[in-house]
């Protein structure tokens, strides 16, 4: 295993433990007095103005609960809620915006950041307006060979994240449970061959520092995004994070949760809707497209789409990619294997190499005519 991944107060804007634990501290007092209002300051204000603002609350009852990072300042307004919001905090020096806390997710709403976050990955950036970023390979690691010929295939047809997993959460406890560290080591090995980024599912607490020390982007599965206790070891690490959206997860629970993963310190969360269970049984899930135009209007989070877990069919995966793409999504996430009747994970929703490449295709047609480069 490699070495830890080290915290200290010097990280990027991003991923910042030290605002992390300010918040930590200033939400975790809500039992006693409520989280009536957010103050975010201006990059570089002095501290002057900062502490104007915390003896502005000290003189109305109520308490400032300051969360310093290296590039902003972050201060939760604790009291009386009415008193808090008569004050004309914007008017302060150094104050850049005043943020009313209604919902229970905070920072993750699009009320703290009126701008789209934009999530960089070796260069690769996810959530801004032009690109449409495509993540493809196959569920899971299960030799060299196939993950390699997976890799080649869908670079070669315009995906520009690998998928592929170590560990596998199964529903019977015999079926192929993932290859752990060995896989881990062949992405990266194909990670060098291809010149591609890897994102990883995270199962276990225990796992985080190992799968953050190889993966380029860890991922919370669908049956892990209510595991808090996960939710906020991944957000004590620098890497970026994909959190899917659970089986039976409301919006707001699954914004909820992302607020874990925020408030801890890691501040690159990546949305992913992957269908939701209904009664309908002809597909394996029913992919909520409306949850996309909400995301994005309710959050500043990037937000993708699996099409190949919402749909569970090979036939349905490329219809629902190309409604991801026209639904405004950041990018999608899809199964690819080289011979799916071999796979030993849902391999009847891996495309072949030439079936994805006939995806991308119209997917890049759908995301031009709207702007939007793949």
């Amino acid at each position: 295993m490699r070495a830890s991944i080290q915290r200290d107060c010097t990280s990027q804007a991003a991923f910042d433990p030290c605002v992390g634990a300010s918040i930590r501290s200033a939400l975790g007092s809500r039992r006693s007095r409520g989280t009536s209002m957010i103050i975010v300051m201006k990059r570089g204000a002095t501290r002057a103005s900062i502490d104007a603002v915390v003896s502005k609350l000290a003189s109305i009852g109520s308490e400032g609960h300051v969360s310093e990072g290296q590039f902003r300042t972050v201060i939760g307004a604790l009291g009386d809620r009415s008193t808090i919001h008569q004050v004309p905090w914007e008017a302060f020096e150094g104050v850049q915006r005043a943020v009313p806390v209604l919902d229970s997710f905070k920072f993750v709403s699009r009320e703290f950041q009126p701008d789209d976050s934009v999530i960089e990955v070796r260069g690769i950036p996810i959530g801004r307006a032009d690109e449409f970023v495509v993540v493809a390979g196959p569920c899971a690691v299960e030799s060299r060979d196939q993950l390699f010929r997976t890799a080649e295939a869908v670079r070669r047809s315009g995906a520009r994240v690998l998928r592929g997993d170590a560990f596998k959460p199964r529903t019977s406890p015999y079926s192929f449970q993932g290859l752990g560290e060995d896989a881990l080591r062949l992405l990266d090995e194909a990670r060098s061959a291809f010149d591609m980024p890897f994102v990883a599912e995270v199962l276990d607490p225990r796992h985080v520092a190992l799968v953050s020390s190889y993966a380029d982007i860890l991922r919370v599965g669908t049956r892990n995004m209510s595991n808090y206790t996960l939710l906020q070891e991944v957000g004590r690490q620098p890497k970026p994070v994909q959190l899917k959206r659970g089986l039976t997860a409301t919006i707001k629970e699954w914004l909820n949760a992302a607020e874990y993963i925020f408030k801890e310190g890691n501040h690159q969360v990546i949305m992913v809707e992957r269908g939701i269970r209904t009664f309908e049984t002809a597909a394996r899930n029913t992919l909520d497209i409306t949850a996309v135009p909400l995301l994005k209007r309710m959050s500043h989070l990037p937000v993708m789409v699996d099409p190949s877990h919402a749909g569970g069919r090979r036939h349905l995966v490329a219809p629902l990619a190309r409604a991801a793409a026209a639904v405004g999504a950041d990018g999608m996430m899809v199964d690819v294997h080289p011979e799916p009747d071999e796979a030993q994970v849902d391999g009847e929703q891996a495309l072949l190499p030439e079936e994805f490449d006939e995806l991308m295709q119209s997917v890049s047609a759908v995301a031009a005519a709207l702007g939007r480069s793949t």
